[in-house]
């Protein structure tokens, strides 16, 4: 099924559709109230979703219905989509071969990303927290993955071989450091950092 605002892009869409093997366009909708009707009644494995050019928010809960593939102006308008459960994001110049193997992949499970839009999504995202004033020392990290073990600090000195006042010390040490308020503080934030593994 192909949903789209403008009628002469959804019957373009068809028609460069039409002559792909696997593909069967079962009909055409524009957004809105109709569209999870139609597509009640369609039944199809999968829905071609044209977002246009236009500055138009993506629909929300594209997961709600079958296996959505949209068309995006940009990446922007892709990472939306993809939040709002679509399966799948091409851009709007994909020609019909690669619209027809998203759509097949889709059907199928599959998650379809585009490479053009790859490199702005998948890129990795800022830490959660600022980073550290001063580094954590080998021995801090040692601390910092026990205190994540849920130690106290009598167990700390015990399990590293040191007092119980220098594991203090080396904890103060890492709040000081991370910024934290406490124990719990401290891990949660050396968590987000990837300092530690919970």
């Amino acid at each position: 099924m192909i949903v789209g605002e403008d009628p002469l892009a959804r019957g373009g869409l068809a028609v460069l559709l039409a002559g792909e093997p696997g593909v069967e366009v079962l009909g055409q909708a524009s957004p809105g109230a109709g569209t999870d009707a139609a597509v009640t009644g369609l039944q199809p494995d999968a829905v071609l979703w044209d977002l246009g050019v236009s500055a138009r928010p993506v629909p929300e809960g594209l997961g709600g219905l079958p296996a959505v593939v949209v068309l995006a102006a940009d990446e922007g308008l892709a990472a939306q989509a993809l939040s709002a459960g679509a399966r799948g994001a091409l851009p709007r110049e994909s020609g019909a071969g690669r619209l027809a193997a998203a759509l097949r992949a889709a059907a199928q499970g599959l998650v379809i990303l585009d490479e053009s839009f790859a490199g702005a999504l998948l890129r990795p995202q800022p830490p959660l927290t600022d980073p550290l004033v001063e580094p954590l020392t080998p021995r801090e990290i040692e601390v910092l993955q026990l205190l994540a073990e849920g130690l106290s600090n009598k167990e700390i000195g015990s399990r590293l071989g040191i007092s119980e006042s220098t594991a203090k010390f080396h904890v103060n040490s890492i709040l000081g450091k991370l910024g934290a308020q406490g124990r719990t503080d401290a891990v949660v934030r050396a968590a987000r950092m990837g300092l530690v593994l919970l």
